[in-house]
């Protein structure tokens, strides 16, 4: 897989095939264009594959996947990934599909919150609840310094500039405890882990490495809630905390990495001009396109008469997708060919045959 995380053109990159959500679903959807031949370029506004998947039960297990007793969340996304890869699909993560327009001769430009410009004949709209956005604090002053001194779930420490600075992390999972350990290594001057409780969900592994680095000083655990911050230039020079017992304490902070969870918005998908119904895209069953030509909805997102909200749902109708989509683009029916038996499709899959 090609990962792109940035416009690198001013002119749109021309696909087939354009899939908005790197969940379970839109990841199978992959997959099931590639059976077709289809190449994607794949968005989401997080900084990684997985979706809810990922961000709200990676540990959890679950038990109605087709042949499979229990997985975890995390665990179907590595399997899901590794399923797709045969197709390469190109991702663009961290980013957000901010408007959708259709052009004259039929096909959709979508431009995201980096830049990023494609140009697709066809699009699948899998985005679940919704995109899935850091839940942000409400600190006067905050607004000014975000991604400056100020990182929502920053995905990469090393892109930022910590060495030497006055660190901050707040959070309690496991993303803000690793955080806290990972930025020792980027030799700051001190290390703070906040949290409005003294109890942090995250693995007993990285608990006890956490609790060896409190026990000698490189990092300290606070149980405390912001309330305020300073700034000295126009930048991030302490952030003002209050502890259990209501009293209050100022601690020097120059980078600020906050980690407070995440929470799915329908964002701009109300503003790209298509029927929604409860905020869900209406589709027709047997193509699972929307009212709007060469757009098709499928997982959460998308609503019809007896729609269940489940993972295995999810797979049916992009594999119904799949289908529609290569019929759409070749106006020509499309043969049905199972994995079993089809050189094409084992061509495609990579699959290797040893002669007997």
């Amino acid at each position: 897989m090609h990962t792109e995380t940035i416009a690198t053109s001013s002119r749109p990159i021309e696909t087939d095939t354009v899939v908005i959500g790197a969940g379970a679903v839109g990841m199978f959807q992959v997959f099931q264009l590639g059976l077709q031949g289809l190449h994607c370029h794949v968005v989401d506004a997080l900084p990684h594959l997985g979706g809810q998947c990922s961000e709200l039960y990676p540990d959890k297990p679950i038990y109605d996947i087709p042949g499979i007793k229990a997985c975890t969340g995390q665990e179907l996304i590595d399997r899901l990934r590794e399923q797709m890869e045969p197709f390469a699909p190109t991702l663009h993560l961290g980013q957000q599909v901010q408007t959708l327009e259709q052009q004259d001769d039929g096909r959709w430009l979508l431009a995201t919150s980096t830049g990023t410009q494609l140009l697709a004949k066809a699009v699948v709209i899998a985005a679940g609840v919704g995109s899935f956005v850091p839940k942000t604090l409400k600190i006067d002053g905050i607004e000014a310094l975000i991604d400056r001194n100020v990182h929502y779930h920053p995905a990469n420490l090393a892109t930022l500039t910590l060495q030497g600075q006055h660190v901050l992390v707040h959070g309690g999972d496991e993303l803000a405890v690793q955080a806290a350990l990972d930025t020792l290594a980027c030799t700051p001057a001190s290390v703070t882990l906040i949290h409005r409780r003294d109890v942090f969900t995250a693995p007993e592994a990285l608990l006890a490495q956490l609790q060896i680095y409190k026990d000698t000083g490189r990092i300290r655990v606070v149980a405390a809630q912001p309330q305020s911050l300073l700034t000295t230039d126009d930048q991030l020079s302490s952030v003002e905390i209050v502890l259990p017992d209501g009293s209050s304490e100022s601690l020097p902070v120059q980078q600020w990495l906050v980690f407070q969870g995440i929470s799915p918005k329908l964002g701009p998908v109300a503003q790209w001009g298509l029927e929604l119904v409860k905020k869900q895209l209406p589709v027709d069953t047997s193509t699972f396109v929307t009212e709007a030509p060469g757009i098709y909805a499928v997982g959460d997102i998308n609503i019809y008469p007896g729609k269940r909200k489940l993972l295995l749902c999810g797979f049916h109708e992009a594999t119904l997708a799949g289908f529609s989509i290569a019929e759409y683009l070749t106006d020509k029916p499309v043969l049905l060919q199972y994995t079993t038996t089809s050189t094409r499709l084992h061509a495609l899959l990579g699959v290797v045959h040893t002669e007997k």
